[in-house]
């Protein structure tokens, strides 16, 4: 059988059908979890053979770690790449996210999984780092006096939110921005902190 031959509903299987399982899994895992998916369905929702998804992926535990892998690569650029806010507005427009919005999949695999040494969960591991460490790096453009450890508490703050908000079916996002301006301003020194400072390193 080559790459070019049709799938099980017709549909050609070549350069695409790598595209479509990951689209597949993306909706899938997402709708009803990792476990809950097997590979019949994703190859039936991709309109690809069974055959043809091992060629392009060695097993489901390889489909999800490049599932998780593809998610966010820029790590919430939508964000921390904006000009248009000063960094202390990037810090809480990371909260501002819609009740809707799924649970986080990292979060989610995470939780499924129950493997620290499957790739997907390193994955999720390096993904809350990285958003941590732009956290981190927003904090200190903003003057924070610790950054690192205001990057921790936000990336917590953000993830207890998402769980929170899918628990209780609430959007507690709001209260979490609340929080997180709390936490900022109590990081950022004021002007007057600075000036109190002068003088006592003058005097």
């Amino acid at each position: 059988m080559t790459e070019l031959e049709k799938g099980p509903t017709g549909r050609r299987r070549g350069r695409g059908a790598r595209e479509r399982i990951l689209g597949a899994s993306q909706k899938l895992f997402r709708e009803q979890g990792i476990n809950r998916t097997g590979m019949d369905q994703l190859c039936a929702a991709a309109e690809v053979s069974k055959r043809t998804a091992y060629q392009h992926f060695g097993g489901k535990d390889e489909l999800v770690a490049e599932y998780l892998r593809r998610f966010d690569p820029s790590v919430l650029s939508a964000v921390f790449d904006r000009t248009d806010l000063t960094p202390r507005e990037r810090l809480l427009a990371v909260f501002d996210v819609p009740a809707t919005t799924p649970l986080c999949p990292y979060i989610s695999a995470a939780v499924e999984l129950h493997d620290p040494g499957h790739p997907a969960s390193q994955y999720a591991r390096d993904y809350k780092k990285a958003v941590a460490a732009r956290l981190a790096d927003t904090a200190r453009e903003a003057g924070a006096a610790d950054p690192e450890q205001l990057g921790e508490q936000l990336a917590l703050l953000i993830d207890g939110a998402a769980a929170r908000t899918r628990v209780l079916n609430a959007d507690t996002f709001p209260t979490a921005a609340a929080i997180a301006a709390v936490l900022i301003d109590n990081a950022i020194p004021t002007a007057a902190d600075d000036d109190r400072r002068r003088e006592e390193a003058s005097g």
